[in-house]
């Protein structure tokens, strides 16, 4: 299991080249260098805060960032992944937070990782030149598998681990429309493996964005990247997109401050066409490719490449009526020297019907397939036996709203069942309340059951790939289990404030544990607890000032269950921050400049062990007119380089980044 885990391969614990040239290139440690980055960003700060402050009415509108959505606006933003329906942001019964495309600007995002910096409950840890550990409520790293992410709709989940290859999970980043992230259960609706959190990727439809949009830039850990995408029609009520991006980012540092020799390029495209033939159908086709190449010391290179295709059929009978067909197949390919090499092939279908039968209720359901096609080619160090699997998912899901009080009392009860080819049948209940004492106000509570069926780490894995075995997977591995309870509360507070705090208990039976052997194999005798909050504030300070801080509490206690000898799964715990902060502020100053500055603060990791530490982002932008927009952005500011995730032996660092990027649209 550790040989997998440590980025599912033994590659990165080679001794790496020097590599001078491209340190140069890096901003050169010096003394006091953090305290005098800070002191510079806080000042410029100010200074810009204080010309705002000082106009009464700019001369100049701000840009369109801030015009865009009032504070009102954002409170009550329609989202659609935690019913499968439209409803407010501020009326969800959920703690979901969401990413619009304002935010993924401002931040300087270029990847989708980096737009999810900033969410509480979420944990973010950069692990190397391109890996991620990402998750929410605990339990983060490399192969973190709680966690469903989906883009546009369709499932990126690896059935080898249960978790995200965030390398390849990219969109065009100007594209997004908005990024929607649960904390907490959402297999109700989503199903096995929305355990601890939903993410869904949400890019705009091909009728806003029409016409020619280039973009590229570079710096010194984003040595050079770039894009186009252009939109046109196909008739009076088809439109259409393509898009073409590349980057290549420097390698990640060792704490020697050398080079790792993980450099990492990339290229994507994709086409997207939106047709709506009458005023009730609708129709989407979108796909995507890509290829890429990770380069790792001492080793050949990692390949990358995969493909996708969408079709979504969708027919509107009435305001709270509608019907959807949706199909996807999606195509991976990884191979890793020496380790492995996987191509997965997935094919999904579903169907989800939304009616209102009358009276107080509003009932959404649904059924579907996934099917995937797995071959893994081993190699001596590791092998999943047998090379070959395919695994077929059924599922199908209910989930009735009902209103009372005139719609100020709103009580939601469904379950999803699925049958997999593993464990059999899972059922997978929730029930949610949200009630609105008075407008803008709304308390929320939810009781959930969700399950991570097992993968083919916890079944059909070897280590070695021959007799004698030091590690083996189980045949009997059953799915794990959370039961969750949350309480939250949404307000706002006045016209320039809105808030909101989560806070949840979670119980975990049959987790993961490692017991000793000969051979050492995998089971389900971990259980344990966490409880935490989660909470967020939005404040207008001024017509063209806005800031939104962050904190996150997190809690977990871990316990193997009578006769297990495992030492190794229960110190999970020190895998997750047990405390994050962070603070965001959107400034817009006259003649289009705007001005973005953000902090961190992340607890320690015990367990990598990783020492608690703070940053800094900032963006300056000019968007003189509305074709060109000039930015500089300064990532990770406060030190030359840190760690975030991994364990000494295999640790990379992340860089202090800075790189310009110019936008056209024509």
């Amino acid at each position: 299991m550790r040989a997998f885990r440590e980025e599912r391969s033994v590659a990165q614990a080679r001794r790496p080249r020097t590599a001078a040239a491209e340190l140069k290139r890096d901003l050169a440690p010096r003394p006091g260098r953090r305290a005098a980055v800070l002191v510079v960003i806080l000042a410029l700060l100010a200074i810009a805060t204080r010309g705002a402050l000082a106009q009464s009415e700019p001369s100049t509108q701000p840009p369109s960032v801030l015009k865009k959505m009032s504070l009102e606006e954002l409170f009550d933003l329609e989202v659609t992944s935690v019913s499968q329906k439209p409803e407010s942001l501020s009326k969800t019964s959920a703690a979901i937070h969401v990413v619009t495309h304002d935010d993924v600007q401002r931040m300087g995002a270029l990847s989708i990782p980096e737009a999810l910096r900033y969410i509480p409950g979420v944990e973010v840890a950069r692990v190397d030149s391109r890996q991620y550990a990402i998750t929410a409520r605990g339990f983060n790293g490399t192969v973190a598998n709680k966690l469903l992410v989906l883009i546009d709709g369709r499932s990126v989940y690896t059935p080898l681990y249960s978790g995200v290859f965030w390398d390849v999970q990219d969109a065009f980043m100007d594209d997004i429309e908005q990024i929607e992230v649960i904390r907490g259960p959402g297999a109700t609706v989503w199903g096995a493996n929305a355990v601890n959190g939903v993410i869904n990727v949400i890019t705009k439809d091909a009728a806003h964005t029409q016409g020619l949009l280039v973009t590229g830039g570079a710096g010194n850990a984003e040595r050079g990247f770039g894009g186009a995408r252009y939109g046109g029609t196909l008739g009076s009520h088809a439109f259409y997109r393509v898009y073409g991006k590349s980057f290549d980012r420097a390698p990640s540092l060792l704490p020697s401050r050398r080079a790792a020799g993980d450099d990492f390029r990339i290229s994507q495209g994709g086409v997207r066409i939106d047709w709506t033939p009458s005023a009730t159908d609708g129709l989407r086709l979108e796909g995507d490719a890509y290829g890429g190449s990770e380069r790792q010391p001492n080793a050949g290179a990692t390949d990358i490449s995969g493909g996708n295709a969408i079709a979504r059929w969708t027919r509107q009978f009435s305001r709270t009526s509608d019907l959807e067909l949706k199909a996807y197949y999606d195509h991976t390919d990884r191979d890793v020297p020496a380790v492995f090499r996987e191509t997965l092939d997935t094919y999904d279908v579903t169907l989800r019907h939304r009616f209102h039968p009358g009276g107080l209720s509003d009932l959404v359901w649904g059924v579907g397939y996934r099917g995937t096609h797995d071959h893994v080619r081993n190699s001596p160090a590791l092998a999943f036996l047998p090379s070959r699997r395919t695994q077929n998912v059924y599922t199908c899901f209910a989930q009735d709203e009902l209103a009372f009080l005139g719609d100020r009392l709103r009580v939601t009860v469904g379950s999803k069942f699925e049958h997999n080819d593993d464990t059999g049948f899972e059922y997978q209940p929730g029930a949610r309340l949200a009630w609105a004492p008075a407008v803008s106000h709304t308390i929320w509570a939810a009781a959930s059951r969700a399950v991570r069926s097992p993968s083919r780490i916890d079944r059909d894995f070897f280590v070695p790939a021959t007799p004698p075995y030091l590690l083996v997977g189980s045949p009997d591995f059953e799915s794990e289990v959370l039961q969750a309870l949350e309480l939250g509360y949404k307000v706002q507070a006045a016209q320039r404030l809105t808030a909101s705090i989560a806070t949840f208990y979670n119980r975990y039976d049959r987790l993961r544990s490692l017991e000793m052997g000969p051979p050492a194999f995998l089971a389900n005798r971990v259980e344990g607890r966490t409880y935490g909050l989660e909470g967020e504030a939005t404040y207008q300070v001024s017509a063209s000032w806005r800031v939104t801080p962050g904190i996150t509490l997190l809690r977990m206690d871990l316990r193997t269950t009578p006769g297990s000898t495992d030492v190794t799964q229960v110190r999970q715990e020190g895998d997750s921050p047990r405390a994050q902060f962070f603070l965001r502020s959107s400034l817009a100053l006259p003649n289009q400049v705007t001005v973005d500055f953000a902090v961190r603060d992340v607890g320690e990791l015990p367990n990598q062990p990783v020492p608690h530490y703070a940053t800094a982002d900032a963006r300056l932008a000019w968007q003189p007119t509305r074709g060109p927009e000039l930015a500089i952005v300064g990532q990770n500011l406060l030190d030359p380089q840190y760690p975030e995730f991994g364990r000494p032996a295999a640790r990379r660092e992340v860089r202090r980044s800075v790189y310009g990027k110019a936008t056209w649209r024509f």
